[in-house]
C-alpha cells in the first residue's frame, strides 16, 4: 500500500463546491478544513489572502535552508490531499515539527507558491498555536508502503494512511447512499436488536453471547482468596443463634426491661443474618453452573441463550406488518469458521420488506 503526495476530490464534488473568495470555516472549531482549500477547482489558488487556522497531522515535513524554515505536508482527515504549510525557525522548534504523526495548529496566511511547484496553494505560517509532539523512533506509521497485516497491529493509527482513510470515505458514501435511497421511497429505517435469543431461519452458526463464564472465572478467583465455611463454621453459627434465641427467652421470662429485650433481639438477628449467609456461602461452586448435567442457563444474564444476530429480518418483518415498507441496515455477524474473503465474522446487511408489494410495478419503475 503506497501512500500518495496529493489527490484530489471526486469531480461532482469538486463541482458542487461554491467558489468565493472568503474560505469557509469548520462548524464547530476556528479551524479551516483542508478540503474546503486544495479541494476547489482552483486548487485554493483563488483564496491567496487569506488568513486561516489550520489544524492536522504531519504527513511528511523537512527542515530547509539550513534549519532556518520546514515545510509540511499536513493533512486533517477532511480529503486525501495534503496543504503545504510553511514554519519559520522563529515560531517554533522545527525539530519538533517535522516528524510524520505530529498534530500541529496553525495560523497564516494563504499564499500562492512560486511557479514550477505542484502546489496550487501554501500556508505561510504566522503563529503556532499547539504541537502534539510524536517520537519519531516509535511512531510506527511512515510513509512508506504498508501491509494491512501490518496495519492490524496498530488499529489506533492505522486510519492515518491513505487506504484505510479512503475505505472510511468509501463506506460512508454508500451507507448515505443505502439511507438516501430508501428514504426518498419512503422506507422507514428500523432499528432491529443485535443481540437476539433467535436463531433466523438456521441462517448460520452464530456468536454466542454469555456471562456466565466471567462471572465462573470471577467466582473462582473470589473462593480462592476466601473459601467457603466448612460445616464446622455452619455448625457453630448456629450454636451462635440457639444461644441468642434462648437469651431472649430468658429476658422474657424474668420479664426484663424493653431495652435489654430489644437489645438481645438484635443479636439474634445479628447472628440469624451471618448464619444465613454462611450457608449461602456454603453452596457456592466454581465452574460453569448445570442442571440436570446441562449449563443451566437460567443463571445467565438473560436467563437462556443468546446471541449475536444474523439477520433482523425476523423482526423487520413484524414492522413491515404495521407500518408497511421497512428497511433495516446494520451490522450482522457469521460464526462460520472460515478464515476466507467470502466468510467474514461481521458485515453491514441491508434488508428491505414491504408490505402489499407489486412485483410489476417495480419491475416497470
Amino acid at each position: 500500500m503506497a501512500e500518495t503526495d496529493q489527490a484530489l476530490p471526486p469531480s461532482d464534488q469538486l463541482a458542487a463546491m461554491n467558489l468565493t473568495d472568503t474560505v469557509e470555516k469548520h462548524a464547530f472549531s476556528d479551524r479551516v478544513l483542508i478540503r474546503s482549500i486544495v479541494g476547489r477547482p482552483d486548487g485554493g489558488a483563488g483564496l491567496a489572502g487569506q488568513r486561516v487556522r489550520a489544524g492536522g497531522w504531519v504527513k511528511t515535513g523537512r527542515e530547509q535552508g539550513k534549519g532556518t524554515f520546514a515545510f509540511l505536508e499536513l493533512n486533517d482527515g477532511s480529503c486525501p490531499a495534503n496543504l503545504q504549510v510553511i514554519v519559520d525557525a522563529g515560531l517554533a522548534v522545527l525539530s519538533k515539527l517535522v516528524a510524520t504523526g505530529t498534530c500541529v495548529v496553525v495560523d497564516g496566511i494563504l499564499k500562492v507558491p512560486p511557479e514550477g511547484t505542484r502546489q496550487k496553494i501554501e500556508l505561510r505560517v504566522e503563529k503556532v498555536v499547539s504541537v502534539g509532539e510524536v517520537d519519531p523512533a516509535k511512531y510506527p506509521i511512515p510513509k512508506t508502503k504498508l501491509t494491512l497485516e501490518f496495519l492490524r497491529d496498530h488499529l489506533h493509527l492505522r486510519a492515518r494512511t491513505n487506504t484505510i482513510a479512503a475505505i472510511a470515505r468509501i463506506r460512508n458514501a454508500l451507507a448515505f447512499a443505502t439511507h438516501s435511497f430508501f428514504q426518498e421511497h419512503n422506507f422507514l429505517y428500523v432499528h432491529t436488536p443485535i443481540l437476539t435469543t433467535s436463531d433466523c431461519e438456521g441462517a448460520g452458526e452464530m456468536f454466542q453471547v454469555t456471562t456466565l463464564i466471567s462471572e465462573s472465572e470471577k467466582l473462582e478467583k473470589e473462593l480462592i482468596k476466601n473459601p467457603p465455611p466448612s460445616e464446622v463454621d455452619i455448625e457453630a453459627a448456629r450454636q451462635v443463634v440457639s444461644e441468642r434465641g434462648e437469651a431472649v427467652k430468658q429476658l422474657k421470662a424474668a420479664k426484663a426491661s424493653k431495652s435489654e429485650i430489644t437489645a438481645s433481639v438484635a443479636e439474634l438477628n445479628k447472628a440469624k443474618e451471618n448464619l444465613s449467609k454462611l450457608e449461602e456461602r456454603s453452596k457456592l461452586k466454581s465452574g460453569i453452573p448445570k442442571k440436570d448435567g446441562k449449563i443451566d442457563y437460567t443463571q445467565d444474564f438473560f436467563a437462556r441463550q443468546a446471541f449475536l444476530t444474523v439477520s433482523g429480518q425476523l423482526q423487520v418483518e413484524t414492522y413491515a406488518c404495521a407500518v408497511s415498507n421497512v428497511y433495516t441496515f446494520g451490522p450482522t455477524f457469521r460464526a462460520e469458521h472460515s478464515h476466507t474473503s467470502r466468510h467474514l465474522a461481521e458485515f453491514w446487511m441491508v434488508e428491505p420488506e414491504i408490505a402489499f408489494a407489486d412485483l410489476q410495478v417495480w419491475l416497470a419503475s
